[in-house]
């Protein structure tokens, strides 16, 4: 599994000192690439701890593997499910992490011990997405049994079930403010619901496709990723669309994540690409190429200073040859004939 890293730091900084401001997009640079090697399945999901020390990913061998971020060293591999592994996330407070799994269940697993604490049954078929809400009071879980579980976090027990979509629910979301959540389905919907009394707030409709990702901005917009290969920008109160992103090329949506002023939006999907759009405007201001294989995931760093894609690649696939300096020159390489493609 290969993941870039882009520094946009250089902009935070000025940003900071109080000189003029520049897009983000200007500002992204190749700062490393890191190799994870231990992987013997396809990775479905990574993430960032808070404190931006650890990278946590998922994988269909059943296990979850814990990672230093900056030296990529492999620190501990978790096992217990006894299916895939679909998705991972931290907690707020970067103290406990989740998982969901192909097994039918969700486990709360604890940081320093790398011990599972809770195993949640609920769900009766496989669990496709789970969420911690930012307070870390909440979990949120979704899965083929076309159902949205709430449980308390504490304790592990289920509080609520939202009910209402006619297919999978593959990806779930808090708001920030730990009001509100968001299921996107196989229905090709996307459902807003009060976290208190599960009461539907707005049904999203407009994908051709199931509804893959999911992603609230710190000023409340929502951005849903979709199999009919766009992305579209909500505003969930209005509600209403705001912009597609998108749609030129049929592929699949993975991963969405905004940047932590909201201003720009980065998106993976199937193929090399991982695009960066602005929100303010709805126009693609990079793309970013490089990945030998499908871009699974991308997430900013809690901090904001970087950007990490990630692809699937197995080690007997890897060029032991190809060395990290080599990936990182044709990275560049290939990202500075874009910038010029996009200037011309």
């Amino acid at each position: 599994m290969n993941y870039y890293i882009f520094d946009i730091s250089e902009m935070l900084l000025s940003h900071e000192k109080g000189n003029t401001w520049r897009h983000p997009s200007e500002d992204f640079s190749v700062s490393n690439i890191r190799y994870f090697s231990r992987h013997k399945g396809e990775v479905n999901c990574c993430v960032f701890s808070p404190d931006c020390q650890l990278l946590l990913s998922c994988c269909d061998d059943g296990r979850l593997y814990l990672w230093n971020a900056s030296s990529a060293e492999h620190l501990a591999t978790l096992s217990g499910h006894s299916g895939p592994v679909k998705s991972c996330v931290f907690s707020a407070d970067g103290q406990l992490f989740a998982s969901a799994s192909h097994d039918c269940t969700v486990r709360i697993w604890c940081r320093s011990s790398a011990k599972c604490t809770h195993t949640l049954t609920g769900h009766t078929r496989s669990v496709e997405t789970v969420s911690f809400s930012p307070d870390g009071q909440w979990l949120l879980s979704g899965g083929w049994d076309n159902r949205a579980l709430i449980w308390r976090v504490q304790c592990g027990e289920m509080f609520e079930e939202l009910r209402g979509h006619t297919a999978a629910v593959q990806s779930s979301v808090f708001s920030s403010d730990s009001q509100c959540v968001a299921t996107g389905s196989w229905d090709r919907s996307v459902r807003v619901w009060t976290l208190h009394g599960g009461h539907e707030v707005v049904t999203l409709q407009g994908h051709l496709g199931n509804v893959a990702c999911l992603c609230f901005s710190v000023t409340g917009m929502l951005a849903s990723g979709s199999w009919d290969g766009t992305v579209r920008v909500w505003s969930p109160k209005r509600p209403a669309c705001l912009f597609v992103l998108g749609g030129c090329e049929r592929v699949w949506v993975r991963s969405l994540a905004f940047s932590r002023d909201g201003r720009v939006l980065a998106s993976a999907a199937e193929g090399d690409t991982v695009r960066i759009w602005d929100t303010t405007t709805g126009v693609c201001v990079k793309r970013l190429q490089g990945h030998k294989d499908s871009a699974f995931g991308c997430v900013f760093s809690p901090g904001g200073e970087l950007l990490v894609s990630g692809s699937e690649q197995l080690d007997e696939d890897e060029d032991e040859e190809d060395s990290i300096e080599e990936r990182s020159e044709r990275w560049t390489s290939l990202n500075r004939e874009q910038d010029d493609e996009d200037d011309g």
